[in-house]
C-alpha cells in the first residue's frame, strides 16, 4: 500500500492512503542505513493491524527533494512568511533563507503579515526591496482579512513548505487556510521582542483538492548552505539574470570594472538592500572558507 507521510513524531509516522491514517514504525534498515524518512515522503506500507490503523514502513519512494531546515520532502514551493511589525521583519534571516531555497531549486513565495499594523509607505518599501527578486509577494493580516484568496491562488495546486521565523502569525495564517488541523498560536514576548515556538513538528495539512502545505517549527537563526563564494550570485536572482552581461567571466560584483549588476544599481534598478545582503553573505563565505 503507498501513502504519504504526513507527520513523524517519537519514531511513529503518520502515513495517509486512501483517506485513511496509519501510524507506522519504520523498519530497522531504515536505521541501519541512517536514512530518516520525513514528511511528505512518499512511502510503501504494510499494515499490520487494520483495526487500530497501525502498520510499517517498507521503503520509502525516491524524493523529488528533501531539505534539511525545515526537515521536510517532496515540495513544490515553499511559502516564506514574516512579519510587517511585532516582530519586525529580520530581512538578514529572510535573506538567509532564499539563498538556501535558490540552492535547493525550490521557487519561494514571500507573505507579510500583520500588514494592517504598519503603514503603506512601509508597506511599498518592503515590496520594493523585493521587486527585483520576480518572487510572488503578498500582504495580508490573518486576524483582519475577510479572506485569504491571494495566499491561496499561491498555494493551489501544489504541495507548499511554510517556514519563517516564530512570532510572525504562521499558526493564525494556516488556520484561516485550512479546516482539519487547528495549529495553536503564541504571542509575541514584550522581553525579546520574538515569537514563542507554537509549533513543535512539521505537519503536512490538506487545504484542498492536490493542494497541501507543511507546516514546520519557527526558527530565530540560520546558516548559509555549504557553497563557494562564486556560487552565491546564482542564488540571487537579480543578480542571476545580469551576471552574463559583466565583462569578467566569474564577476564577483564587487570591485571588478564594467560590472553590469553594479551598473543597473548606479542607473537606479531596484535592488540596494539586497545587494548589500549579497555582499555580506559573500564575505561570511570567504571567511567560513579561510578558516576551514
Amino acid at each position: 500500500m503507498e501513502g504519504r507521510i504526513i507527520k513523524g513524531v517519537g519514531g511513529l509516522y503518520y502515513v495517509h492512503t486512501g483517506g485513511t491514517v496509519y501510524g507506522c514504525r519504520a523498519r530497522g534498515i531504515f536505521r541501519k542505513d541512517n536514512f530518516k524518512p520525513l514528511p511528505g515522503d512518499l512511502a510503501e506500507i504494510s499494515v499490520l493491524d487494520e483495526a487500530a490503523k497501525e502498520g510499517v514502513i517498507d521503503r520509502i519512494l525516491e524524493r523529488k527533494n528533501a531539505l534539511i531546515r525545515p526537515a521536510v520532502a517532496n515540495v513544490d514551493q515553499a511559502m516564506v512568511i514574516f512579519a510587517m511589525a511585532s516582530p519586525a521583519p529580520g530581512f538578514s534571516l529572510l535573506d538567509r533563507f532564499l539563498v538556501m531555497m535558490e540552492r535547493q531549486g525550490i521557487p519561494p513565495v514571500l507573505v507579510f503579515n500583520k500588514r494592517d499594523l504598519v503603514s503603506g509607505k512601509e508597506t511599498e518599501a518592503v515590496r520594493a526591496r523585493y521587486a527585483g527578486t520576480g518572487y510572488p509577494t503578498v500582504f495580508v493580516s490573518a486576524l483582519t482579512d475577510p479572506d485569504m484568496e491571494a495566499v491561496r491562488e499561491l498555494l493551489r495546486g501544489k504541495t507548499t513548505t511554510v517556514a519563517g521565523p516564530s512570532g510572525v502569525g504562521k499558526s493564525s495564517l494556516i488556520n484561516r487556510l485550512q479546516s482539519g488541523v487547528r495549529m495553536d498560536t503564541g504571542a509575541v514576548s514584550e522581553r525579546i521582542g520574538r515569537g514563542r515556538h507554537t509549533t513543535r513538528h512539521t505537519e503536512l495539512l490538506f487545504v484542498e483538492e492536490n493542494t497541501w502545505i507543511l507546516d514546520t517549527p519557527g526558527f530565530s537563526s540560520l546558516e548559509l548552505p555549504a557553497m563557494e563564494k562564486e556560487e552565491l550570485g546564482s542564488c540571487f536572482p537579480e543578480i542571476r539574470s545580469r551576471q552574463d552581461q559583466c565583462r569578467f567571466a566569474g564577476c564577483s560584483h564587487l570591485t571588478e570594472p564594467d560590472c553590469a549588476v553594479r551598473r543597473a544599481l548606479e542607473q537606479g534598478a531596484p535592488g540596494r538592500e539586497r545587494y548589500e545582503a549579497y555582499r555580506l553573505f559573500y564575505e561570511e563565505l570567504k571567511g567560513r572558507r579561510k578558516y576551514k
